[in-house]
């Protein structure tokens, strides 16, 4: 069983991401804010990080890079989820070890395919 780490301060997308992923196996876990989430990289260590890039306190630059410092969950695939596509925030993203990014708002089997890229 895969475990998951769903990062957004949305709750709403969080329950939903949950229930879809849960039936299809996986372990699920949910952070609302990076101080969160960084814990869960530590202590949890995920498999696959689903992580917003906007998140109010800590985004999702933020957030890598923190992991990034710490060590945290070094084998853990990230992929963000952003409803802005700002080029330099992604750049720098990719550079903090995110393996790709799906835009907000997204369809449920582009998730899957996009998890299935990482989880097999």
């Amino acid at each position: 069983m895969n475990k998951i780490l769903i990062v957004d301060d949305q709750y709403g997308i969080r329950v939903l991401l949950q229930e879809i992923l849960q039936k299809e196996g996986h372990d699920i876990l949910e952070a609302s804010n990076g101080s969160t989430a960084l814990e869960l990289l530590e202590h949890e260590h995920p498999d696959l990080v689903l992580l917003d890039m906007k998140i109010p306190g800590m985004d999702g630059v933020e957030i890598l890079r923190k992991r990034s410092e710490r060590g945290l969950a070094p084998g853990a695939s990230v992929i963000l989820m952003t409803a802005y596509g700002e080029l330099s925030m992604m750049q720098e993203a990719e550079r903090l070890g995110a393996s790709s990014y799906i835009s907000k708002p997204f369809d449920i089997n582009q998730i899957r395919e996009e998890i299935q890229k990482y989880l097999t």
